[in-house]
Order: structure tokens, then C-alpha cells, then sequence
């Protein structure tokens, strides 16, 4: 099974992002800006800014984990928009 590791960027005036992997990527980005899905994501519209494509669950929470803690990687792919994409 395949799993994906992702950035949302959030649509306000004040922008945020939140990082989190998932089997299913569409059907939790829908979650997500349906206010069902992780409790700091509830309230708040998203967008897809990033997304990686990885072999295993424990790959993806090591990465998502390493993406979450790198602030500098997180900035950049925040404020450069590097992979933006439509669902």
C-alpha cells in the first residue's frame, strides 16, 4: 500500500500550514476542509502545497515527522509554492 505525505497551506489571512501522511489523499484533503479532520485543522479551508509518494506507513510517518520538524524546508515549500496542485 501505497501512502502520501502532505502539506496544507490554509486559505485565511493568516496563513498556516499543516503537515500530515494518509492512504488516501483526496479523500482526506475533503476531510480536512469539511472540519473533519484533525482537530487543528477544524474551522480553516486548505490547499494542497505538497505532496510525496511513499512505500510504506513507517516511511511516511518518519518523513512527515521530519518535514514537521525542519522549519527551513517547511518555509520554503510554504512560501515558494514549489508543488501546488488541484484535486
Amino acid at each position: 500500500m501505497t501512502y502520501h505525505v502532505y502539506m496544507l497551506k490554509s486559505l485565511g489571512k493568516k496563513s498556516v500550514t499543516y503537515v500530515g501522511y494518509t492512504n488516501n489523499l483526496k479523500k482526506r484533503i475533503i476531510l480536512h476542509n469539511s472540519s473533519k479532520g484533525a482537530k487543528f485543522t477544524r474551522g480553516r479551508k486548505w490547499k494542497l502545497i505538497y505532496k510525496e509518494k511513499l512505500n510504506s506507513k513507517s516511511e511516511a510517518i518518519s518523513r512527515e515527522y521530519y518535514i514537521k520538524n525542519n522549519k527551513t524546508l517547511r518555509n520554503k515549500i510554504k512560501n515558494e509554492n514549489l508543488n501546488s496542485f488541484t484535486l
